[in-house]
């Protein structure tokens, strides 16, 4: 099985040029985070079969990825490795050859270990609560006694579940802020950030109110502007404003304001904007159209003879702040 892992993506955007302690001091404490918080290997000084699955899991996905057989020797001797141990051997090994490779491939397992936890969760949040212990069995081998109504101690036990995983996300990205890395995790990628106030003010809370599985394609192409933006690749805003564009098309569909004779965003827009549904004011949807008219409809569309168009780094970096705030603005008013 493939899998979309953070050294891969930004293997031509330059992250480290060496290795210092708080390159060290980050790989310990994120690995400490998955091992420790998130997938023991053992729990009360037995071993964990769930823990222990999800780190033979993760040792073949990304030695895989990564075009190796192990991350590290499974077999010293007559004396087998577990799991944790081969990954934590090779995510603490010394660095031979790039700093910067060798620290992009470590943050890679951390990234596809936290996309496994992620997806865990949403699939435990996304399922109907029928029953106690399939609730429960979704993320532990032992479900545990919980008094009062089945339901109310699932929900309870969900959220539980919820808030420590969400938790560790900001743990992970406050060791980011720490050793001064323009990281960012969530919803499953670790993505280059380029400004801290952006982050704080825009993507953080972004990020958090597209996590559910209806805004999946908003989620999508958003990433991949932002892919886009660090590897100098075409057209990131193009990418954003497609994301902008799905968020203004299930608002309409949600609020039962599609009428099925929309012909493009504009007429999305106008939904949004009438008299009748002021959903937003008139003037905020003149905004939104001209962004549309100038920033993506140029780049969804041939360019024939024409001059090929195209915006600096500094105006593709807006395009993109400019559909998260957005984004961000029409959602929190549902």
């Amino acid at each position: 099985m493939l899998h979309d892992i953070f050294a891969r993506r930004y293997e031509e955007t330059p992250l480290r040029e060496s290795f210092e302690q708080r390159d060290s001091r980050l790989l310990v404490q994120a690995f400490r985070i998955l091992a420790e918080d998130m997938y023991p290997y053992y729990q009360n000084g037995k071993k964990d079969d769930y823990g222990a699955a999800f780190w033979a899991g993760l040792q073949n996905s990304l030695s895989r990825e990564l075009g190796l057989k192990e991350l590290s020797p499974l077999w010293i001797g007559s004396y087998q490795n577990i799991m944790v141990q081969v990954c934590e051997n090779w995510m603490l090994q010394p660095v031979n050859g790039s700093p910067d490779i060798h620290i992009k491939e470590r943050l890679s397992l951390i990234e596809l270990g936290f996309r496994t936890r992620g997806n865990e969760i949403a699939a435990m949040n996304a399922a109907p609560i029928s029953s106690i212990e399939r609730t429960i069995g979704a993320l532990t081998n032992r479900a545990p006694r919980l008094p009062g109504n089945s339901e109310e101690g699932a929900r309870a036990w969900r959220k539980q579940k919820t808030d420590a995983y969400r938790a560790c996300v900001d743990e992970l990205n406050t060791r980011f802020l720490q050793a001064r890395y323009p990281l960012n995790y969530h919803n499953g990628f670790i993505q280059i950030s380029t400004d801290d106030l952006v982050q704080q003010e825009v993507e953080t809370p972004f990020w958090s109110l597209i996590s559910s599985k209806k805004w999946e394609n908003v989620d999508t192409d958003m990433k991949e502007a932002l892919d886009r933006r660090d590897s100098n690749g075409r057209d990131p805003a193009f990418y954003a404003a497609r994301a902008l564009e799905s968020t203004i098309k299930i608002i309409s569909d949600t609020k039962k304001l599609t009428h099925g004779k929309e012909k493009g965003a504009h007429n999305y827009i106008e939904n949004l904007a009438s008299k009748a549904n002021a959903f937003i004011l008139p003037w905020e949807g003149e905004c939104l159209k001209h962004f549309f008219t100038n920033v993506r409809n140029p780049f969804g569309h041939g360019a024939g003879s024409a001059e090929m168009p195209s915006l600096s780094p500094a105006q593709a970096a807006w395009a993109i702040e400019f559909s998260m705030s957005w984004i961000k603005s029409l959602i929190a008013r549902l």
